[in-house]
């Protein structure tokens, strides 16, 4: 008979073989904290212009650059459940705002590091969590009164650039002026009249070779892909879209043709033949110069695509597909029949270019009514125009922003430093433990300023210090300068350093309510994972071991 091992006395005895449950501050609370510490240490030094770059290689051995925290965040398989927690904040700040990842993360680790301290001076969770939403209250109260920039006429292409040129900035510094430039082009271009903007109507195309500043807007489509036929332009041109396939028709139910002789053969192929000439012409007939379609072309199809005139073009993606429909206003046919005058799109020009030794097709339109544009990059990596595209997601979500909410905050850690200023003082008003809380969010606004100050090599307290003392002087618009060699600080109203209301507005509700999450956390309670190694016959439980 075998000798029984009791599980250990516990939470432990409840669970299966192998689980884990850790517990109480030690083993749960500050465990938790160590692990967002690390994490946000981690995405802080690509904080701002002078941010550094990580290099991410994901599990399918794709090669990332970039210091975009929504990517490397996007990229990484992090395993831990708190870290995870605060990934998913920021990816509702990317969801609602499409920038400020790395302002959620950097605060969320600040807030929970400067809890750590608390306590250990044997604050509990729930002051410092009743704190920190206290803070929070009043910071959102605050930060309407700091606005600084409002930007109102939408199509005010001056206004529009110098709003979204600090978006870019912190992405890339040194070419700010050029790709604001050119996404304040193709955003006003498509602004409609009486619906919303849709980030998505501005497209992006890649092309390696040559450099950033021949990359060009282009209202329409551009597609990296040559044409299926003879022709390869057309001006003026009627489009007609299909989903299915340019090809002698398979029927719908199988059948079994029975063929006698050699006639009967010649017979039969001429027949499909001549129904497939007959739908092309038709095609033809509804003056079409185009045709683009979901599938393949056939090549008796091309035959008679080349003798009528038309102009043959093959979209691998249904989303590229519905996306040219809605750029040309055209209609996407399930079937090869010829479209009504109702379904034909309609493009001034589409021609074949080669930029570089790329060939590309353009679905350029002329007037004023285009509703996609396409911004071509150029650059000499693909890593390198992989960031470029990051930044002008970055500045289109601004634009977007924008469009909902003019208001602008000042940007280059003033808003956090004079939010930081009055938070420590509306501290000394609360009579209770949670004043401890609210001082310490104070504290960790200062991350900000701290954080632009460290990627440039400049004394963060001296920085720090220094805004502090512009801002009791009532210079609420000072921030740190980043093109001074010495700790300095600048109006940023005449640099036209601007954040967005709602981007710092969401990120600190995102913040605070992930680190509030995390701190509220007590105990972790682990489950065997599925096909992990198997405990021994008579092993003591698992957590005895941790």
């Amino acid at each position: 008979m075998a000798l029984h091992v009791p599980k250990a006395p516990g939470f432990a005895s409840m669970l299966k073989e192998g689980a884990r449950a850790y517990s109480g501050l030690e083993e749960a609370v500050y465990r938790n904290i160590n692990a967002c510490k690390e994490f946000a240490s981690s995405v802080r030094s690509a904080y701002g212009p002078n941010g550094m770059n990580k290099m991410i290689i994901n599990h399918i051995e794709k090669q990332f650059v970039t210091s975009d925290a929504g990517t490397i965040m996007r990229e990484l398989d992090v395993e831990h459940p708190a870290a995870k927690l605060m990934i998913q904040a920021s990816q509702m700040q990317e969801a609602e705002v499409g920038d400020g990842t790395n302002f959620v993360v950097v605060l969320c680790g600040a807030l929970l590091e400067v809890a750590e301290e608390l306590l250990r001076l044997g604050v509990t969770t729930s002051d410092i969590t009743e704190g920190y939403e206290k803070a929070l209250d009043r910071a959102l109260e605050i930060l309407p009164k700091l606005v600084c920039h409002e930007v109102k006429d939408y199509r005010n292409q001056e206004l529009v650039k110098e709003a979204i040129k600090a978006s870019i900035m912190s992405k890339q510094l040194g070419n700010e002026e050029f790709i604001s430039d050119l996404i304040t082009k193709a955003c006003v271009s498509i602004l409609p009249e009486k619906t919303t903007f849709n980030v998505d109507n501005i497209r992006v195309c890649k092309i390696l070779g040559s450099g950033l500043h021949t990359s060009e807007v282009i209202h329409g489509m551009v597609f990296k892909r040559f044409v299926e036929g003879e022709i390869a332009s057309a001006k003026d041109a009627k489009i007609a879209l299909f989903s299915c396939p340019v090809d002698i028709i398979q029927t719908e139910t199988k059948g079994t043709v029975l063929i006698k002789s050699a006639d009967e053969l010649k017979n039969f192929s001429k027949g499909e033949e001549n129904l497939l000439e007959s739908q092309i012409k038709a095609i033809a007939d509804t003056g079409a110069k185009v045709v683009v379609a979901g599938g393949k072309f056939g090549d008796m199809a091309l035959h008679y695509m080349n003798k009528y005139g038309l102009m043959a073009v093959r979209l691998n993606s249904k989303f590229d597909l519905r996306r040219l429909s809605k750029a040309v206003n055209g209609t996407v046919l399930p079937r090869l029949t010829p479209p009504s005058a109702e379904e034909l799109g309609y493009c001034d020009n589409v021609f074949v270019n080669e930029l570089g030794d790329t060939s590309v097709c353009i679905f350029r339109s002329e007037g004023s009514d285009s509703r996609i544009a396409t911004i071509v990059i150029r650059g000499s990596t693909d890593n390198y125009m992989d960031d470029i595209e990051r930044a002008i997601d970055d500045g289109v979500n601004t634009f977007k922003g924008l469009t909902r909410d003019g208001r602008f905050l000042p940007g280059a850690g003033a808003v956090e430093i004079e939010l930081a200023r009055q938070l420590a003082e509306y501290a000394d008003t609360l009579p209770g433990l949670d004043q401890y809380a609210v001082r310490k969010f104070a504290v960790a606004l200062e991350a900000f300023p701290k954080a632009l100050a460290e990627n440039s090599g400049i004394n963060a307290t001296e920085i720090v210090n220094k805004l502090y003392l512009a801002h009791k002087e009532g210079k609420l618009n000072e921030g740190f300068d980043i093109d001074a060699e010495q700790p300095a600080t600048v109006d940023v109203t005449s640099t036209k350093i601007f954040d967005l209301f709602q981007t710092k507005y969401w990120g600190l509700k995102y913040a605070v309510g992930a680190a509030c999450t995390i701190l509220k956390v007590d105990q972790i309670i682990m489950a065997k994972r599925a096909g992990g190694p198997k405990p021994r016959a008579g092993a003591a439980n698992s957590d005895d071991e941790s």
